[in-house]
């Protein structure tokens, strides 16, 4: 099938009464998808390609679908582009603090060189 008739997977994000805390920190548990999140934090939506990170376009995918499928970013496609958002709100009504925290702790653990 020509890659012009190709259909992408549809999206799916999981509702915020179906967050779990253990998915959440698995999905923070690595520096890419930290610099994801901490990248996001700082820009409110970010196409997919812009981010500042140093890997293949597979392994960035896998990243946003671990990302996505814990709930703690919300993408759209617009064109042929896919847009990413962090979900701040809805994770800080779920789990108020929880964001912060782990941000926190991750970037004073990178000052440490730890």
């Amino acid at each position: 099938m020509p890659r012009s008739q190709r259909r992408r997977t549809a999206l799916t994000h999981p509702e915020p009464e179906d967050f779990d805390v253990l998915d959440i920190l698995h999905a923070m548990s690595d520096p890419t998808r930290m610099t994801i999140v901490r990248t996001l934090r700082s820009a409110p939506e970010r196409a997919c390609g812009t981010f500042p990170v140093d890997v293949a376009p597979s392994t960035l995918s896998h990243h946003f679908r671990v990302l996505r499928e814990s709930g703690v970013i919300r993408q759209r496609e617009e064109g042929t582009r896919r847009w990413t958002a962090l979900r701040e709100e809805e994770l800080g009504r779920r789990f108020p603090g929880l964001l912060d925290a782990i941000v926190t702790a991750y970037e004073a653990s990178a000052a440490a060189g730890t």
